[in-house]
């Protein structure tokens, strides 16, 4: 789902980088725009967080205490895992960046660089992977444009909150589907987010129920289960 500036506002980055004040910018201009970044600084840290969680862009410093970035990129790619993977160096060796793309990175940047041109970068290759998640869709009585970040109900705008929009974007790419409760709070939050309960799940479908009560779209919650986006006309 597209975010105001182009991101997907629900997506979820993993960031692997160990000087604080470089990574410090990347988390807060991300997490600015609406997205949850997990923030490791080391190759163990990094394999550890992805095998227990998947994301949508990984962002991979090169140069680790205890390893290359370029490992974890091996890794993930003899497994066959696709997601997008920017690689940044401070290294200017063309060697260097071609090693890198030939592993399987997607892109890469050259320290110091400008948090405008990697969210654009970051942008490129997420169309690159799914050039449909832009697109708007419709559902029912229910026009939703990502790209706009906006919802019409029955041809009214209806306002909803980023969060409130993450949980209706999720829902409309699992229509008819029943998707369980922890899926979405993964998508919804970072590790580090204080904030975080099942409960907070509940807070935002009730919040989102009650915003298209005036839709024919209905969302049912399957005990134990999770929730499901139905068309009820």
């Amino acid at each position: 789902m597209l975010n105001q500036g182009g991101l997907f506002a629900d997506m979820r980055l993993l960031l692997v980088e160990d000087t604080a004040d470089v990574a410090d910018a990347i988390v807060a201009s991300f997490g600015h725009r609406g997205d949850a970044v997990d923030h490791v600084n080391s190759v163990e840290d990094a394999l550890g967080a992805l095998a227990v969680q998947d994301y949508d862009v990984i962002i991979l410093d090169i140069g680790l205490p205890d390893g290359l970035g370029t490992d974890i990129l091996s890794s993930l790619r003899s497994r066959g895992t696709p997601t997008p993977v920017m690689m940044l160096t401070a290294r200017s060796n063309i060697e260097d960046r071609v090693a890198a793309l030939d592993k399987g990175a997607d892109d890469y940047l050259i320290k110091p660089f400008d948090l405008r041109e990697l969210h654009a970068r970051v942008r490129a290759m997420l169309r690159r992977q799914d050039v449909d998640r832009s697109g708007v869709i419709e559902f029912g009585d229910i026009t939703f444009d990502p790209a706009g970040l906006t919802v019409e109900v029955k041809g009214r705008p209806v306002a909803l909150v980023r969060r409130e929009f993450n949980v209706l974007e999720i829902l409309l790419a699992n229509r008819e589907r029943v998707v369980p409760k922890d899926k979405l709070l993964e998508r919804m939050y970072a590790f580090n987010d204080e904030d975080v309960s099942p409960n907070a799940v509940e807070l935002y479908v009730g919040r989102l129920r009650k915003k298209l009560c005036n839709s024919q779209i209905t969302i049912k919650t399957l005990r134990g289960l999770g929730y499901q986006l139905v068309d009820g006309d």
